[in-house]
């Protein structure tokens, strides 16, 4: 009850720089970097047409992956802000965008997320991970269950390549209970997918048939162009597909099931594109 009283004498400002409207401020929307077909099918990276795998797949064990867009700018900011800052309402309006992309084909059976460790959690007081797929979990109408616990802790790894990412993370995780057919793991950022893949397949030796990744943001090698770090031609123009800033027209969700996965009827996405 006291929600829309703090609402009133304490505004939420811009995620993105902190001082305009929120979610995002009209000049931070028209620099967020949403991603849309053509894209690669698997893993929804950004592709001068759609293909069906590229160079920035995430490890196998993950079947397909989406995030609404390109970590970069605002987005960046908006992230980092909920994992270092403590702005926990950035994971309930990241996750009106996160539902918004996903394929309403694929059903999830439960929402989880990649676990905090120990450390980790105790220094930020709580698990961004765990509270996007909180926040995104109604959305879908599915319900968000823990289903892995992190059991070491590798450390950064920010400056690792990708196979270094991937040593790193063995034996980093362990399974809690016997997970459902249908996993959607939800995490952040996606960069290499190297911690993504070692839950997937902890998830997958547990009795998961499938695992599905969606992220806020990811990262992607044909994301920039030119010495300067704009975004380039390989993302979709700002406002190009819908979402809840984004300040023009509506594109219809084009992704379909990748090669081998099932068709399923489901219940319809919330899309919501009002103000949170």
């Amino acid at each position: 009850m006291l929600g829309p009283l703090v609402d009133v004498l304490f505004p939420k400002r811009c995620a993105g720089c902190g001082s305009g409207s929120w979610p995002f401020c009209p000049p931070c929307a028209s620099r967020l970097v949403p991603l849309a077909p053509p894209w690669c099918d698997r893993c929804g990276a950004p592709a001068p047409a759609s293909v069906q795998g590229c160079r920035d797949c995430p490890p196998s064990a993950i079947s397909r992956a989406r995030a609404p867009f390109g970590f970069d700018g605002p987005v960046r900011r908006a992230i980092h802000r909920l994992k270092f800052a403590g702005w926990r309402p950035v994971a309930d309006a990241l996750s009106v965008a996160m539902a918004d992309v996903w394929d309403a084909a694929a059903v999830p059976d439960a929402v989880t997320w990649v676990p905090l460790s120990r450390r980790r959690l105790a220094a930020r007081g709580y698990d961004q991970a765990r509270a996007l797929a909180r926040a995104l979990a109604p959305r879908i109408e599915v319900p968000a269950v823990p289903l892995l616990r992190r059991v070491a802790d590798p450390g950064p790894q920010a400056r690792r390549g990708g196979r270094a990412r991937r040593d790193a993370m063995r034996g980093v995780f362990e399974g809690i209970g016997r997970p459902p057919a249908r996993v959607l793991l939800v995490d952040d950022v996606l960069t290499t997918g190297a911690t993504a893949g070692a839950c997937a397949e902890v998830l997958l030796d547990a009795g998961a048939a499938r695992v599905w990744l969606l992220t806020a943001a990811r990262s992607a090698r044909s994301a920039r162009s030119g010495p300067s770090g704009e975004p380039g031609d390989l993302y979709s123009s700002p406002g190009s597909r819908p979402g809840l800033w984004l300040p023009r027209g509506e594109v219809p969700r084009q992704s379909m099931p990748a090669a081998g996965e099932a068709t399923h009827v489901s219940r319809p996405l919330v899309g919501e594109h009002g103000a949170v």
